[in-house]
Formats: structure tokens, C-alpha cells, sequence
């Protein structure tokens, strides 16, 4: 639709600006024009007047999943399925957004009800990042980690080289480290070698890095394990690849083994429809508690970037009964971050702390990023000139202008949860970080 037609539906629209068919219509014209912020606006008009209005609440979905807006998209679509279950090409969109959202575990949920609907309805992209064909069989999953694959390792960083995080540092210290180091003296207070941390916040702030950091502090075996290696789609042993992984990490304590996105696991039950889906919890929870095997040496962390969506039985004692708030970077750990990353790259007297003071809200990995588009400008100039060019503040500074805090989006949500949700004071130190008082 040309922007001829585009302006003929406004001029109809003011002569009648009740008309939400019509509205709809420019809306959608202006999806196909690439106007996808006056779509909003469009979208969001009708919504003001009916806030139930199904077409517009999908189309702002949409809109908001085009401008890359994906947990915004979620929001509304996961809304929209409570009331009315979506149609597979919505849950399609629903599992494109959580796969984006790095929600990989319920992106495959709802993608397999979009194929149970319409078998013939698949995507390239969905396809691509969530079959897991590799392995067939747990005991496969077992020999291959056994034989050194990825998600097992010694690391060998340890909290020196984790900017920043002194709080969360010593929470890991006094509930995980110590008790491994000094087993004796955490015996006579009756407390035992093992348990479960869970760490949450916004994504790229170091949550990886510091489980494997810890590890690397106890000189422990460390096993990251990512939603591919437990969830099969197609086979339906998830219980079986689970367990197998607690096996292996019991045979191999002192062991840190690594949750990463444990939501996307240990979903609330109650949200759940799939009987599969909750089977997978409880298998979960029973290993956790040890009850048929001996957990001691086996040290848990689990990171999420939405904890108000774990299931509540995962906070119990012996559980992950500590949980903490891993934040962006302050401005020492901003400091901090950014030593670490230049170390070693040829440097020409940085002011770390005015980046530091121009990095504010920055995660870690947004300051990653300003390093590398650093690196790759002074690539370019020493290819042109064929002389090592050093990185200067100014050239740090020209790149935070090119980076935008990528925790912004994360902390819109998390405030509504920390006012709304909080009964038990689980997100106060999300007010706290945001200087919200109760």
C-alpha cells in the first residue's frame, strides 16, 4: 500500500475516529510501509477505547516483536493464550519471541503445541535452534560428557577475574566455597557440604561467568547445563537425561553444576497445561532433594532472567533456598569489567573512570561490546596504515555512544513484578537497585 492510500485512511479516520475496522486497516497498512511506531500508535488508540480488543492486542504483538520489543510481545501474547488458546502461526510468533527473549525452553514448549495443531506449519529458525537430534539416548548423553564434550570442564578462572559482584561473591563464599574448604567446622554447625544458589536478573550481567568462576575458586568439576541437554522434543525421556546428568555430576563431586535459564525448566507448575511438562518438575525437584541419592559435594547454581516464573517448591530449604540479585555492574565493577577485557590489547592511557561514569546501566556484556567496536575501528586503521594503532579513551567513548544498554528492557518488567508480586520480599532488592521505595 502506498503512502496515497496511507493518507486517505487518516483523512477517513478523523471523519471517523470511532471506526476500529478502519483503524485496523491503516494499522496493518503501515506494518506492510515498514511504520511500525505509527502502527503502534494505531493499535494502541483502539486498545485505549477496548483494552480487549483481540486483533488489536495481536497486531501490537507483532508490532512490538518487529521492532525487536520481545518480551513485550510476550507479555501480550501469553495474555492473550490464558484467555484464548493462540493459533499456531500466534504460538509460532509466541516461541520466535522467546527464542529471541533467550527463553529457549519455553519457546519449544510453545512450538510443540504449534506443531500438534498444525504438523505442516513449521519454521526454519525455530527448527534450526530448538530440534535436538544429536543424541538419542541419556546413557549417549552420559558417555559423551564423560569423553570431555562442552558441558564439562575444570575451569580455570576464578573470582579475580570477575568484575565487580562483591555482594554476590560472598554469598557464593559463605554458602558454597567455605563449607567445601573448612568441611569440619560447617559439620559441628550442622551444616552440610552442597546446595543451591539461584541467580537472577537481567540478561549479559555475568551469571555464566561467575558460576564458572566458582568452580574455578574450589578447583571443582563444573557442568553448564543448557535446555538442549535435558528437554527432547521428539523423544519424551526428558526425566531419564536429567537424572543422568545429576548422576554424572555426582560421580565426579566436589561439582558446581551450572542451571543456565532454570525457568525454562522449572516453570510454575500451576501455568503449566502439558502433564509432561510437569512430570519433568517433580523429577527435578526429587533430585534436588537428594532422597534416593547422596547429594554432598554436589554444589547447584541455577541464573534466570524471570525467577517470577520458577516454580515456588525450587525456593524451599535445601533447595535453592538462597536467591540473589546479580545487578548491571556498578561503576567500580564497570571499572573493573572493562581492565579485564583491555588487558593484554595494546592501550594508550584510558581514563576508566569517566567510561565507567558514561557506561551507567551498562551490563557486562554491553561493555564487551563497546570493546569490540573499539577493536574492530583500530583493526581497520592498522590494516590501512599497517601500524598497531593502541585503543584511546576517545575511541572507547565514540563506541558507548554506538551501544545502548540492553538491561533497560529487562528492569520495565522486573519493577511491575517487584511492586506487584512481591508478598514475600523475594525482588525488594530490585526497588532497591532502582531507588523505589515500598
Amino acid at each position: 500500500m502506498n503512502e496515497e492510500q496511507i493518507k486517505n485512511l487518516k483523512e477517513a479516520l478523523i471523519l471517523s475516529p470511532e471506526n476500529s475496522p478502519l483503524r485496523l486497516l491503516l494499522a496493518d497498512a503501515l506494518i506492510k510501509n515498514l511504520q511500525f511506531t505509527e502502527a503502534e500508535e494505531e493499535f494502541k488508540t483502539i486498545l485505549l477505547k477496548n483494552q480487549n480488543h483481540s486483533q488489536a492486542k495481536l497486531g501490537l504483538a507483532k508490532v512490538y516483536f518487529m521492532q525487536d520489543k520481545f518480551s513485550m510481545s510476550i507479555v501480550i501474547l501469553e495474555e492473550i493464550d490464558e484467555v484464548d488458546p493462540l493459533s499456531p502461526e500466534n504460538l509460532i510468533l509466541l516461541s520466535k519471541s522467546l527464542l529471541r527473549n533467550n527463553e529457549p525452553g519455553k519457546a519449544i514448549e510453545y512450538y510443540k503445541r504449534s506443531l500438534v495443531l498444525n504438523p505442516s506449519l513449521t519454521d526454519e529458525e525455530l527448527d534450526t535452534n530448538l530440534r535436538n537430534t544429536n543424541v538419542s539416548h541419556a546413557n549417549e548423553l552420559i558417555e559423551s560428557l564423560e569423553e570431555g564434550m562442552k558441558q564439562f570442564e575444570k575451569p580455570s578462572i576464578n573470582f579475580s577475574q570477575v568484575g565487580g559482584m562483591q555482594k554476590v561473591k560472598s554469598e557464593i563464599d559463605i554458602k558454597i566455597i567455605q563449607p567445601l574448604l573448612n568441611p569440619d567446622l560447617f559439620k559441628k554447625y550442622g551444616k552440610k557440604v552442597g546446595g543451591g544458589i539461584l541467580m537472577y536478573g537481567p540478561p549479559g550481567c555475568g551469571k555464566t561467568h561467575l558460576a564458572r568462576a566458582t568452580a574455578g575458586e574450589i578447583k571443582a568439576n563444573f557442568i553448564s547445563v543448557g535446555i538442549h541437554d535435558v528437554l527432547n522434543m521428539w523423544l519424551g525421556n526428558s526425566e531419564k537425561q536429567l537424572h543422568d546428568l545429576f548422576e554424572l555430576a555426582r560421580r565426579q563431586a566436589p561439582c558446581v553444576m551450572f542451571f543456565d535459564e532454570i525457568d525454562a525448566l522449572g516453570a510454575s507448575r500451576s501455568d503449566m497445561r502439558q502433564s509432561s511438562s510437569k512430570m519433568l518438575i517433580n523429577q527435578f525437584l526429587n533430585e534436588l532433594d537428594g532422597v534416593q541419592y547422596s547429594n554432598d559435594g554436589l554444589l547447584i547454581l541455577g541464573a534466570t532472567n524471570a525467577p517470577w516464573h520458577l516454580d515456588g517448591a525450587f525456593r524451599r530449604p535445601g533447595r535453592f533456598d538462597r536467591i540473589i540479585f546479580v545487578h548491571p555492574p556498578d561503576s567500580d565493577g564497570r571499572e573493573s569489567i572493562l581492565k579485564i577485557h583491555l588487558e593484554g590489547k595494546p592501550t594508550n592511557a584510558i581514563d576508566y573512570k569517566t567510561l565507567a561514569k558514561k557506561t551507567e546501566a551498562f551490563s557486562g556484556a554491553d561493555l564487551m561490546s563497546v570493546i569490540d567496536r573499539a577493536v574492530e575501528d583500530k583493526l581497520r586503521e592498522a590494516l590501512k596504515s599497517g601500524n598497531l594503532q593502541p585503543i584511546e579513551t576517545k575511541d572507547l567513548l565514540k563506541s558507548i555512544l554506538e551501544v545502548k544498554p540492553s538491561t533497560k528492557e529487562w528492569f520495565t518488567s522486573a519493577r511491575n513484578y517487584a511492586l506487584y508480586s512481591n508478598e514475600s520480599g523475594s525482588y525488594d532488592d530490585i526497588l532497591e537497585y532502582l531507588k523505589i521505595k515500598k
